[in-house]
């Protein structure tokens, strides 16, 4: 059993799992007032809630129990692992993989190709609970081919440059330029990503 809420278009060959709520309209929204779209071939796995406003390309996965606010601009090919939350106004390139167990908030870009390891937590407000808050939240930005390791925290904001890659259990409060590994509290530069033997033939994207 699911629920599948008005305006809510599905691509071919859409499989959807048990207890699966598509296009729940959010708070100050009537049902089906925000268009809801998911792409071909995708698969959206028991226990998932997708709210209303999301543009989703083909080839879609969801774990188990994935949460996924609204507004939010997924690409093609992207998967996203079970009891992930992807806050609202987000945006997910092509390509990228975010692993189970994952905290994603408003206003965070993930370009194509980046890869977000499990139990990895971004952050977006400067100073919570400050008077000007929620006017200045700004969620990390990962550029193409960047990777995070499994229980990194990113502070607000930071950029990760193309192809760079954080260390598991990094707390990362600067941005990190392309290419770099960086791992720490607070995480710091270590080497290049060409010193990676597992690495050295990755061409790094425009």
């Amino acid at each position: 059993m699911h629920i599948i809420y008005p305006n809510v278009l599905l691509g071919e060959n859409v499989e959807i799992g048990d207890f699966v709520i598509l296009g729940f309209p959010p708070q100050g929204k009537k049902p089906g007032e925000l268009e809801t779209r998911i792409g071909q071939n995708s698969i959206i796995r028991s226990h998932s809630v997708v709210y209303g406003g999301n543009i989703i390309g083909n080839n879609f996965q969801t774990g188990h129990g994935v949460l996924i606010r609204e507004l939010n601009e997924i690409g093609n090919n992207v998967s996203i692992g079970t009891h992930s939350i992807i806050e609202h106004r987000v945006k997910i390139g092509h390509s990228v993989r975010i692993h189970s167990d994952v905290f994603i908030p408003e206003f965070s870009i993930l370009e194509e190709g980046a890869w977000v390891g499990p139990n990895v937590v971004f952050t977006n407000a400067f100073y919570p609970l400050s008077p000007e808050a929620k006017k200045n939240l700004r969620g990390p930005h990962l550029f193409p081919g960047a990777k995070i390791g499994a229980n990194a925290t990113l502070l607000p904001g930071v950029k990760i440059g193309r192809m760079a890659l954080v260390g598991a259990g990094s707390v990362v409060v600067r941005d990190v330029p392309d290419g770099k590994v960086v791992a720490g509290n607070p995480a710091r530069i270590i080497k290049d990503i060409s010193e990676i033997a597992a690495y050295k033939n990755m061409v790094r994207p425009k």
